[in-house]
Parts: C-alpha cells; sequence; structure tokens
C-alpha cells in the first residue's frame, strides 16, 4: 500500500488548494493510525457544504514526514501540523483529536491555533510520574507481539488465531465493531510507524499536559465507554481538574478508544453541533444593499 496522503476537502471533495470556503476543522489521528482514521468522518462533515476539513498523517507515522531524532514528542508533531496550517492559510482552526492527537490538539491550541477544540479520548493527561503514564506506556509495550507479528508476516497475521481480537483491542469495544478491509488498512499504519517506539520512550521522560490551566478557547472533553486504552474516568479526571471551565463533557456509549471506525456519523454529529455553536452567524446582504 502507498504512503497516506492527508485528507482535504471542500464540500464534499478535494479542493485543487485551499480556497478559504467554510469553517476550518483540523482532525489529528491516535498513536500508531494515519489520516485513514478519519476518512468516513471527513466526508461526512464535507458534505454538509460548511466546512473546509483537513487530516494529515502525523510526523512518524504512516504517510507523515520521517523523524530524524530517536526521540519524538507532541512539541515535534505539533510543529509538523502547524508548518500545514501556515501552507492552507490556515491562522485559526476547530481542532479535533483522538487520543495521542488530542494531546497535540492542546499543544495547538497553546500556540494560538484553535477557535474550539474537542478532545475524543485525549492523551496526556498525566503528571510526570502519574501512575497512569506508566500504565499507558505498559499497555503498549505489551502489544509489541502483535506489533512484531504484523511487520514479519502483514496482512497473513490477520489469519493467526486471535490475532483480530488482539488487534482491536485498542481499537474498537468489540473485533465485529472494525471491518476486514479497515483492519487491513490499520495494520499497515501500524507497520509504517517508527513512531511506535520513538514516542514511547519519551514519554518515559516527559510530563503529560501540564498548561491546562492556560486553555482559553471553548473545550469539549469527548469520553469512550468502552475505552480499554484510556479507561474513563481515570485518565479523564486530569483534564476535568485543570480545564478551566471545561464547557462540555460528552460520553459516547458502547464504543473503543478510537470512535471513528465504530461510530463515524455520531462523532461527526457531535462535531457539527460543537462547531456550529461556536461559529458565528454569516450575516446575509440584503437585496439592493
Amino acid at each position: 500500500m502507498s504512503p497516506r496522503e492527508p485528507i482535504h476537502l471542500t464540500n464534499g471533495r478535494r479542493p485543487g488548494g485551499s480556497d478559504g470556503t467554510g469553517e476550518p476543522i483540523l482532525l489529528l489521528h491516535p498513536f500508531m493510525m494515519s489520516s485513514y482514521v478519519w476518512t468516513d468522518v471527513a466526508q461526512q462533515l464535507a458534505d454538509t457544504g460548511r466546512y473546509e476539513v483537513f487530516a494529515p498523517s502525523m510526523a512518524g507515522h504512516n504517510g507523515g514526514p520521517r523523524n530524524r531524532s530517536w526521540i519524538l514528542d507532541s512539541k515535534t508533531l505539533a510543529d509538523h501540523v502547524e508548518r500545514q496550517l501556515d501552507a492552507l492559510g490556515w491562522d485559526t482552526a476547530h481542532v479535533v483529536g483522538n487520543s495521542l492527537g488530542g494531546w497535540v490538539a492542546f499543544e495547538l491550541e497553546r500556540r494560538g491555533r484553535a477557535r474550539t477544540l474537542t478532545g475524543i479520548a485525549p492523551a496526556g493527561g498525566w503528571h510526570r510520574w502519574s501512575p497512569v503514564k506508566y500504565e499507558i506506556v505498559g499497555k503498549f509495550v505489551a502489544g509489541l507481539p502483535v506489533w512484531l507479528t504484523a511487520r514479519l508476516l502483514g496482512e497473513r497475521s490477520l489469519r493467526l488465531p486471535g490475532v483480530r481480537a488482539a488487534a482491536t483491542v485498542p481499537i474498537s469495544a468489540t473485533p465485529r465493531g472494525v471491518t476486514e478491509v479497515q483492519l487491513q488498512e490499520i495494520l499497515d499504519d501500524v507497520t509504517h510507524c517508527p513512531a511506535y517506539y520513538q514516542l514511547l520512550i519519551k514519554a518515559l521522560l516527559m510530563p503529560g499536559l501540564m498548561e491546562l490551566t492556560e486553555t482559553s478557547v471553548p473545550t469539549h472533553l469527548v469520553v469512550c465507554e468502552r475505552d480499554r486504552v484510556l479507561p474513563h474516568p481515570r485518565f479523564s479526571n486530569h483534564f476535568r481538574k485543570h480545564i478551566p471551565d471545561i464547557e462540555k463533557v460528552t460520553e459516547l456509549d458502547g464504543v473503543g478508544h478510537i470512535p471513528m471506525f465504530e461510530a463515524p456519523q455520531r462523532v461527526a454529529d457531535l462535531i457539527i453541533e460543537w462547531v456550529d455553536a461556536h461559529t458565528p452567524p454569516v450575516r446575509q446582504v440584503e437585496a439592493g444593499a
């Protein structure tokens, strides 16, 4: 499979370049995934005709730039995304991030690049020595055998007993939440992700999101009922405690850590509702004015 291309849609189709139409929405993917996770949601947002949607693959992930260092952190990821926003001519956007993408979304908000922020099961909700940080790192280290099997055997690994069930644990509530085609695409992302070890090494050395008290834009925290990677409430308490006057917390029932596969319409709807609620109405020009 070829490296992922960024998803860039306006009025339901890919534009030749940014034409400035519609509210800009930036979608940021989870750890080890790529822009692919947003395929259905991005299309549904663009089909409304009211938004311009951009979903890149971040550095160290499938389709993103290579990182020249042995370590990778959220600031480096945000640097790359910010350069792409500049290329699009977007000073700010409605930023939506899932898991690692949520962590990077908060970093972009700190830099003044967010109009609103939606964190879907965001990562980074810990201090330097928080037990939950070591728990999440341990979960991804425990997945090393599945990652190595996928690297060695490619799509053939999906035919091995138990691999499908193990592979979907960090993604969906049940193995049925991901189709065969989606699982093959996910496998391609996972096996083309040098960020796997680069980010885990850095995560052991750095704190999580420490500037949440400075968050100043409307913020929507979305938690997933059957999230087995960052289960609520242990991994969401940090956000609820430190974000000043958090406007909204939504729990998506019956979905796992990456709900865009299981419930793309529900995810699109909550983004639409949030963005529309925080977008000034367009002034209608009176006839003959």
